[in-house]
C-alpha cells in the first residue's frame, strides 16, 4: 500500500493504461497496471527496466499526456499543500499542475517556429510572471551553464543538431523552480561533457528538494543520479499477458 508522508510529492495508487488500435479492428493493447510507488521531496527515482514495459507511459500519464485509465496519480507542491490527483483533473487543472507544481524534460524539443532558444528557454518562467529581462538572463545563464555556444541564443533550434535541441530542451526544464521535475532520457544526445553537466543539475535540484522521477538508459548517469530504482518490469501488463 502506498501511503502519504509528510515529504510526499508524488504518489501513484494502483495505475494502468492501455491502448485501442483503431486500424486493427479495435483490438486492446495493455501497456502497465497496479503501477504503486511514491516519490519524496529530494529523491531521484529512476523508472527501470527493459524498453518496452511502459516507462515513457507513466511520465506521460503523470504529466497528463496520456489519460490513466484507472488509479490515482497524486502530486502536490509542498507539506502544506493539498494532493491534486492527476488522473481525475480537468484540462484547466493540468495546466496549472504543469505551469506550478511540475517539470518535464521530453526526449524532443517541440518549439515554436521562428522563436529564438533564448525565449524557447525562458518562456516557462513568463508564464509564472517572470518579467522579460530577468527571464531571458536566467536562461542564457543556464544555456552557458551546457555550453551552448552565445551565437545561437537569438536563433531558432529548428536547425540545430540533436545534441543543441536537446540542451535547449535541459535548460527549459530545468530553469523553473517546480517541486516536481520528470526526466525522460534528457541525456541521450549529450556528450560526456554535457552528461556532466546535466547529472550537476540533477544534484542541484535534489539539493534544493526537488522530487525527480526520470529514465536514464545510460547505465553510468543513472548509477550517479539515482537514489532509488523502481522496476516497470512488475508492473507490466504486457509481459503479464504473455
Amino acid at each position: 500500500m502506498t501511503t502519504a508522508t509528510p515529504d510526499a510529492r508524488l504518489i501513484l495508487k494502483d495505475v494502468a493504461k492501455s491502448f485501442t488500435n483503431h486500424l486493427r479492428g479495435g483490438v486492446h493493447l495493455p501497456v502497465v497496471a497496479g503501477v504503486s510507488f511514491r516519490i519524496d521531496a529530494g529523491e531521484v527515482v529512476v523508472l527501470g527496466g527493459p524498453s518496452g514495459v511502459g516507462k515513457s507511459s507513466i511520465l506521460r500519464m503523470i504529466v497528463g499526456n496520456y489519460a490513466a485509465e484507472r488509479g490515482q496519480i497524486l502530486m502536490r507542491s509542498s507539506a502544506d499543500a493539498a494532493f491534486v490527483d492527476v488522473a481525475a483533473a480537468s484540462p484547466r487543472e493540468v495546466i496549472a499542475l504543469r505551469r506550478n507544481v511540475v517539470g518535464y524534460v521530453s526526449q524532443f524539443l517541440r518549439a515554436i517556429p521562428r522563436v529564438s532558444a533564448l525565449d524557447v528557454v525562458a518562456e516557462p518562467l513568463l508564464a509564472r510572471g517572470i518579467g522579460q529581462a530577468d527571464a531571458r538572463r536566467q536562461a542564457g545563464e543556464l544555456l552557458e551553464r551546457l555550453n551552448l555556444p552565445s551565437a545561437l541564443y537569438d536563433l531558432p533550434p529548428a536547425t540545430f543538431s540533436g545534441g543543441e535541441k536537446q540542451r535547449v530542451n535541459i535548460a527549459r526544464g530545468f530553469l523553473t523552480d517546480h517541486p516536481i521535475l520528470l526526466l525522460d532520457e534528457p541525456t541521450a544526445s549529450l556528450d560526456n561533457a554535457n552528461r556532466d553537466v546535466v547529472c550537476g543539475l540533477i544534484a542541484d535540484k535534489r539539493k534544493a528538494g526537488v522530487a525527480i522521477l526520470g529514465i536514464f538508459h545510460d547505465e553510468e548517469v543513472r548509477c550517479r543520479v539515482a537514489t532509488r530504482i523502481v522496476d516497470v518490469s512488475g508492473f507490466s501488463a504486457r509481459r503479464a499477458a504473455a
